[in-house]
């Protein structure tokens, strides 16, 4: 492979749902600075969340400039710039490039029910006309969300609720392909980032195209699709005004990147068949490159086009995990009120883990359930909450702190078993990446909860920019995905502790039975307050 990779950088971009972050990360895998800036979440009446795409551009440019201005001796060897984004995000734009409203991200449920105009029929199976779901599953793997939070729905959304919005709309594009708009003038989809729009042909991953009886069933025209490519492609060059905006030479290239779980799936390092991932952010997911196209719609999980070529990577997408943490210290212990005149400390989570290592495994009875925007898999269920159960006089928030960390992993046990089903094998270890990968405390709760090994891998916070700088030295012709794998540390590991079995396998019985008995519960609590929105 050419040349030294050492000496070449990727400046890779990281723009989830709380921030972005940009990082200068070598060829071969090594991060040498990064920075990061927060984003505001909009949340909105009847299920709605939104943020602006000028405001993800703004602090792009911000952590760029930061970067390039505090290690000059670096950014003078940026070979290419390549972005992981937060999926299942929309954003309409006109035939200039502008936006013409907020995105509508991944959590926005508001276009269900213009979802049932293109999923239902005269005879259905768990809620979609039988022949419009065997043609969805046939030819893409899955189908569209019937809680409506992916880009089909928020079309429709669109196309219904705002019609000017959609009459002026030349292409949708989700976040990744918004940023690759603004960097290099394309309009362009990856062939991952544009899945769940639900109109394209994934039988062949070397020739993943458009459907044209799935576009014409999806309720939107043709023409607002972009072209596809594929996540290692070479757009071409930063546009000259952006490459002096980010403070970086015209000679820097763009490759295409990939959704977030595309490219963590890279960057924690399981790239081969059936290795396995654990994304802990503000959502999270297991993970696993397979050889096969498959799909599981009782678990709602499939096999998808993905960054490595040849392959499939199968993804058990949970709504919400860190998300939780998140809530506990800002809207809990260090919600801003009458109770409390300043912020938390900036190493909560640290107390969090010490707090929770003292604690007793189980909580001392205490039940979290982390369903606190509803629920992607095993079950798809928008209206699903969080509680915390059998609360007594001799509990403490020792204990609640406790059963969060342990209510997100008895959430992925559950997830556990559909996905081992779906690989046909056990899965004896996984690497664990994203923000929650940082507490061993944590990644020792998911060991005994899960029953395997737990790899933490190092700086896990920083898998999906190490994915999309692999996905751009595989485009650049600087290295293979099968060098990737040693590429990537392990911190430390974490093996089950055989005494912790029976209280969470209490636990996990407890846990799936609260859903089965309090299911039609949240239905009507939850179906009555989005009517009333």
């Amino acid at each position: 492979m050419p040349g030294d990779l050492s000496k070449r950088f990727i400046l890779a971009i990281d723009l989830g749902t709380s921030g972005c972050k940009a990082a200068l990360v070598s060829a071969d895998g090594r991060v040498a600075a990064w920075e990061f800036e927060s984003l505001e979440l909009l949340l909105l009446p009847g299920g709605g969340a939104e943020q602006d795409p000028a405001a993800w551009w703004t602090a792009l440019v911000r952590v760029t400039r930061r970067l390039v201005s505090l290690h000059p001796e670096i950014a003078g060897r940026i070979v290419a710039v390549c972005c992981s984004t937060q999926g299942e995000g929309t954003v309409a734009v006109d035939r200039d490039g502008n936006a013409l409203m907020n995105a509508i991200l991944w959590m926005d449920a508001r276009g269900a029910g213009h979802l049932r105009k293109i999923t239902w029929g005269p005879l259905r199976v768990a809620g979609y006309d039988v022949l419009r779901l065997w043609r969805w599953i046939r030819l893409t793997g899955g189908a569209p969300s019937l809680v409506g939070k992916d880009p089909a729905a928020h079309m429709l959304f669109i196309k219904h609720e705002r019609p000017a919005v959609y009459a002026k709309t030349y292409k949708f594009l989700n976040v990744l392909d918004y940023l690759n708009l603004r960097l290099t003038g394309r309009y362009v989809a990856t062939v991952d980032s544009i899945l769940t729009s639900w109109v394209t042909d994934n039988r062949d991953t070397s020739r993943i195209s458009y459907d044209k009886r799935l576009v014409r069933g999806s309720g939107i025209d043709a023409e607002k699709f972009p072209e596809l490519v594929r996540c290692t492609d070479v757009l071409g060059p930063l546009r000259p005004d952006v490459a002096a905006e980010l403070g970086l030479g015209t000679d820097v290239v763009v490759v295409a990147g990939a959704i977030d779980n595309t490219a963590a799936a890279i960057g924690s390092g399981a790239v081969r068949d059936f290795e396995t991932h654990l994304y802990i952010g503000t959502s999270s997911w297991l993970g696993a490159h397979v050889p096969f196209k498959k799909t599981d719609i009782i678990s709602a999980m499939a096999s998808v086009p993905c960054g490595v070529p040849g392959r499939y990577l199968l993804t058990g997408l949970q709504a919400t995990a860190g998300g939780n943490l998140s809530f506990l210290r800002d809207r809990i212990l260090y919600h801003k009120d009458e109770l409390l005149h300043e912020a938390g400390p900036p190493d909560v989570y640290e107390i969090l883990d010490r707090i929770a290592h003292r604690t007793p495994a189980g909580s001392r009875g205490v039940l979290y359930t982390p369903w606190i925007y509803g629920e992607r898999a095993p079950v798809e269920d928008r209206y699903v909450r969080a509680a915390i159960f059998n609360l007594s006089l001799e509990n403490s928030r020792e204990d609640i702190i406790r059963a969060v960390l342990e209510g997100v992993a008895l959430n992925t046990r559950w997830l556990l078993g559909p996905f081992e089903k779906f690989l046909g094998r056990r899965v004896d270890a996984l690497n664990v990446v994203g923000g929650g990968a940082n507490s061993a405390v944590w990644c020792q709760i998911f060991a005994d909860v899960l029953g395997c090994r737990v790899r933490q891998m190092k700086d896990p916070i920083q898998a999906n920019v190490r994915g999309a700088a692999f996905l751009a030295g595989v485009g650049l012709g600087l290295l293979d995905f099968d060098a990737v794998p040693g590429r990537v540390e392990i911190k430390q590991e974490f093996e089950p502790y055989a005494r912790n079995r029976d209280t969470y396998d209490t636990c996990f019985r407890e846990f799936t039975n609260l859903y089965r008995v309090n299911r039609d519960v949240y239905r009507r609590l939850n179906a009555g307050l989005e009517s009333r929105s």
